[in-house]
């Protein structure tokens, strides 16, 4: 596996979501071990003051080994090895279970030597439990060589285990959904990773095989114009024409699409060089000017000598990208204002025009790639939505900032923020 950023990141993000489970996991089996140890300490310690008061009944001497004896987690065998009843057994029972805080079911029976067989005692439940209860004779068996001994059984033991540990199975549960929803994201992630790449291959594909034909309409079509049997043909000449511009016009669609495809794949390697960021505006201003009459572009600034470390082409291109489509979507006498002021931290360029502004829903997606603004009462203007996608990717790739906001009165300012570390 190619080891990318992307892959990087996620491969960090699984390590750390399957280590916090790891985690949780190890302080549910540590917390559940000391909860089994606690629950048998108590177990004991009150099975120990039963058998205590037991002899202290009989005026008996306790003897030093303990008569306790644990057979299985939830089975204790107890040898008394002196007399007792059963009704005052059960009385200790409650009373040292109680104490201890022991909050759950039990079942106790008592050995009979004179039938040799265990005699069921009773099934005492907490309270408040209004569970069915389970009654289970036959889960009490002889132990050889005991003869005043009593047996008690903890059935739901085990059950009081996972009850007790209820908000560590909640995290543990919490935890292994967030790593299926990130391993779900992730698969997403990868498959739309996977479909831009297709995407991008598609676009770059496609532009190139466009453009060979293109090139051969243009020259084919700049040779035809040229000649006298059109030059003579008025009605030949126009569509000649008009085939021109329109495939000019493609051309133009077709750089834009290369332009973004490879800014968006980090294929641009930007010259940088110090250049006069004023005559490059001016330049912006005096082309555009020329291909659109009706336009008024100005350029205001207080020092015609800022000079900028950038890509002079591109910068352009950007410049050129933001006036040009004040024009096309502002009024019939359009107005761009591009003012340069200096500020703490570097310099920003202020590109304001006089259109119609844009919708407060629509205004913080301009820069995403394909996304045209709906328009009404609008005439339909040709593009992809990819300029100002182009734009961003640029101001990106020089570390400036980008940013686009509606005036008070009317139209739009995009403000792009260049720092002192780009600056000559």
């Amino acid at each position: 596996m190619k080891f990318n950023k992307l892959n990087i990141i996620v491969l960090i993000g699984l390590l750390a979501i399957v280590g916090v489970l790891i985690m949780q996991l190890v302080m549910l089996n540590q917390a559940y071990s000391f909860e089994k140890k606690e629950v048998a300490e108590k177990i004991h310690f009150a099975l120990q003051d039963v058998v205590a008061k037991i002899y202290r009944d009989n005026e008996s001497e306790q003897p030093a080994e303990s008569p306790i004896k644990k057979i299985s987690e939830d089975y204790y065998v107890v040898n008394v090895d002196d007399t007792f009843e059963a009704e005052i057994l059960e009385i200790y029972l409650k009373n040292e279970f109680q104490k201890v805080k022991l909050d759950m079911d039990y079942e106790y029976a008592i050995y009979n030597c004179g039938s040799d067989e265990m005699v069921y005692g009773e099934y005492i439940s907490v309270p408040g439990n209004t569970n069915k209860k389970q009654k289970c004779a036959n889960c009490f068996t002889k132990r050889p060589g005991l003869v005043y001994y009593f047996a008690i059984r903890f059935p739901q033991l085990r059950y009081s285990y996972i009850t007790s540990l209820q908000q560590y199975w909640i995290y543990t549960g919490v935890l292994l959904l967030v790593l299926v929803i990130y391993v779900y994201s992730v698969l997403l992630l990868l498959k739309q990773k996977k479909y831009t790449e297709l995407q991008k291959d598609f676009i770059n594909n496609m532009t190139h095989e466009f453009k060979t034909p293109l090139s051969s309409i243009l020259i084919a079509s700049n040779y035809a114009a040229k000649q006298e049997a059109i030059e003579t043909n008025p009605k030949l000449s126009k569509y000649l024409k008009i085939i021109i511009e329109q495939s000019n016009k493609l051309n133009q669609h077709i750089e834009r699409i290369l332009s973004v495809a490879k800014t968006d794949s980090g294929i641009v390697a930007l010259e940088k060089r110090s250049f006069n960021i004023t005559e490059a505006l001016e330049l912006v201003r005096d082309n555009a000017s020329l291909k659109f009459e009706n336009a008024t572009v100005t350029v205001t600034t207080a020092n015609s000598n800022y000079m900028v470390k950038a890509d002079e082409f591109h910068f352009y291109n950007i410049a050129y990208n933001i006036v040009e489509n004040a024009i096309k979507y502002g009024p019939v006498q359009p107005n761009i204002d591009i003012a340069i002021s200096t500020v703490n931290r570097g310099i920003e360029l202020h590109f304001k025009d006089n259109g119609p502004g844009i919708a407060k829903e629509h205004i913080d997606f301009v820069f995403d790639r394909f996304y045209r603004v709906p328009r009404e009462n609008k005439k339909e203007v040709e593009g992809f939505g990819i300029g100002l996608f182009y734009v961003k990717k640029i101001c990106e790739l020089h570390g400036w900032k980008i940013s686009i906001q509606n005036n008070a009165d009317k139209g739009i300012t995009i403000t792009i923020h260049i720092p002192k570390t780009s600056l000559e």
